[in-house]
């Protein structure tokens, strides 16, 4: 049995280590979110690139961690890199599902709803023009998407209306596949879908899962543990104690 980290700003990587345990159960899961940079959106590269390698670093180290899946589409496209050549142990990314978007689309009208950083980045749009040629490809970056999941883990009730002003400008002849580019977003697939009856919605957690299993191999049998860490555990961060423990978590501890 394998110890695997998962890392994510936030509990966007959930919906990516949800994947992971599912295809491979019986591994060891450390589920790390550096929630005292949230969100890695507002950091500039270099400050993203030194938080996520040093908290990395730490758990790989403290953990005997031999598999790290960098569950975040900001810091894959940034700090991936750094990390892969500072760590002698596989480290596997997250990028937006451009290429299955690709192949599911019938009017070949795309869109790719992620976070603004995501949206502008170069490596995105080579992912376009690499696995989408011909399609059209529409793009938008929220923030606020983000914000609205990481509320709904902790219990509050995803505010429809809001989420309908965000999703607006593609409700009307708009993309009949919707890639979700940033690990928050599938946590609100259900709401999601209900504003967009018919269009399919693409995540990368499957992809993801599929890689671990190539590099590590079939699970054995069995279930392995899990346990949540983040870097600042504050009043507001032990009230997601339940809720990690929901998702297989059973301890929360600070860096």
């Amino acid at each position: 049995m394998a110890n695997i980290l998962v890392f994510d700003s936030g509990m966007g990587g959930l919906t990516i280590y949800r994947e992971v345990r599912r295809l491979l159960p019986a591994h060891h899961y450390f589920y790390c979110f550096d929630n005292a940079h949230f969100p890695y959106g507002e950091l500039s590269e270099q400050a993203l690139i030194d938080t996520c390698v040093g908290t990395v670093e730490r758990m790989v180290r403290d953990h005997a961690i031999q598999l790290v899946v960098i569950a975040c589409n900001t810091a894959s496209t940034i700090a991936l890199p750094e990390l892969r050549a500072r760590l002698s142990i596989p480290v596997v990314g997250v990028v937006p599902a451009i290429k299955p978007a690709a192949a599911l689309t019938r009017s070949g009208c795309i869109g790719l709803l992620a976070t603004p950083g995501t949206v502008t980045r170069d490596y995105t749009h080579q992912l376009i023009a690499q696995f989408a040629p011909g399609k059209r490809v529409l793009l938008m970056g929220s923030t606020d998407l983000v914000m609205m999941a990481e509320q709904k883990l902790a219990g509050i009730p995803v505010d429809m209306a809001q989420l309908g002003e965000v999703m607006a400008p593609w409700r009307d002849e708009g993309p009949d596949t919707i890639v979700l580019g940033c690990t928050h977003f599938p946590l609100l697939g259900e709401e999601i879908a209900a504003l967009m009856p018919g269009v399919t919605l693409v995540d990368s957690g499957e992809a993801v899962a599929r890689r671990v299993e190539h590099l590590l191999g079939e699970s054995p049998d069995g279930e392995g543990q899990g346990a949540a860490f983040c870097t600042r555990l504050d009043e507001e961060t032990t009230k997601l104690k339940a809720p990690l423990m929901s998702w297989g978590l059973s301890t929360l501890q600070e860096v």
